[in-house]
């Protein structure tokens, strides 16, 4: 089967692409029955670098507790973090 219309345009920029998909259906363009899985394992996911403020003893504490398990604070804030926000989002869905 294969493209239904083989007419995608050439974008200069994510944005341009972006604003056309935003108002363009890709079935008309693509037969999504073709479509195969596709693993990426070397993508990294985009990171923002923020400041946070944190009362000292706070930070004092996620140090140790890092130091604990042999890994970087930091590191050991995004897994609280993420555990955090994961079962805060099963909450907000059930």
């Amino acid at each position: 089967m294969g493209k239904k219309n083989p007419e995608i345009p050439h974008h200069v920029s994510e944005d341009q692409e972006r604003e056309y998909w935003s108002q363009n259906d890709s079935t008309d363009t693509i037969d999504w029955n073709d479509a195969r899985p596709l693993v990426l394992p070397n993508l990294k996911p985009s990171l923002k670098t923020i400041s946070l403020r944190l009362p000292e003893h706070m930070l004092a504490d996620l140090k140790l507790l890092a130091n604990k398990r042999d890994v970087p604070y930091q590191s050991l804030l995004k897994m609280f973090l993420a555990e955090r926000l994961e079962n805060e989002m099963k909450r907000l869905v059930s």
